[in-house]
């Protein structure tokens, strides 16, 4: 019998569910994650595929981890990490999408082995789910440390202007620099969402420089 479902969304509501009228800094710990890298446009077919065996490996670990150890959980949002080896091309408007590097990422709770995201991806692929790149599917931790973020409601489309002023306003006026890289949380369904209502996490990790907060 499954013990009470995890939903670490609700658990962690503070690192999903920032304001959208002002950014804010935040410690994120540690997370345990399946993950899988790539190239490309994410509106090609590459990254679906990705998404695609991300999910179903996600759901196969749930099924897994309710039939032992015996605990239900809610499956976490899809998280990106993006950026490129010339980030004159990470220009959302201008930039050559098919030069992004990307970390496609759901969140996992900590029970999850990589036995159990191994079996479960062995299904997937079974199942012809996320192409060959299901193989390439894997667990591990994840400490982001110290990061700004903010929520973008609208498409995608139009998250430059607050990237660009989280950049070139609110980190060097606070006296902080960019420590990693550019970070999105996905909490709307794309499929079903109008472009106006999506809801995305805009995330950058950060580091303190002489001059800025907590100096």
């Amino acid at each position: 019998m499954a013990s009470n479902k995890i939903d670490l969304k609700k658990e962690d509501k503070a690192l999903i569910s920032p304001s959208s009228k002002a950014f804010s800094v935040i410690e994120v710990p540690a997370q345990l994650f399946l993950m899988v890298d790539g190239r490309g446009d994410p509106n090609g077919e590459v990254f679906g595929q990705a998404v695609e065996g991300l999910f179903s490996v996600a759901y196969g670990v749930k099924f897994l981890s309710k039939k032992e150890p015996g605990i239900d959980f809610v499956v976490m949002p899809l998280e990106g990490l993006w950026w490129a080896e010339d980030m004159s091309d990470f220009d959302p408007q201008e930039g050559d999408r098919e030069q992004w590097l990307w970390r496609a990422m759901i969140r996992q709770p900590g029970h999850v082995t990589t036995g159990m995201v191994a079996e479960a991806a062995a299904k997937a692929k079974t199942k012809g789910k996320g192409g060959d790149g299901v193989e390439a599917i894997r667990l591990e931790w994840f400490a982001e440390g110290l990061a700004v973020q903010i929520m973008h409601i609208g498409p995608f489309s139009e998250e430059g202007p607050t990237i660009q002023r989280l950049h070139q306003e609110f980190l060097p006026e606070n006296g902080l620099v960019e420590n990693g890289h550019h970070h999105e949380i996905y909490l709307s369904d794309m499929r079903r969402t109008a472009p106006e209502k999506l809801r995305t996490v805009l995330r950058q990790p950060v580091r303190v420089v002489r001059g800025g907060r907590g100096d």
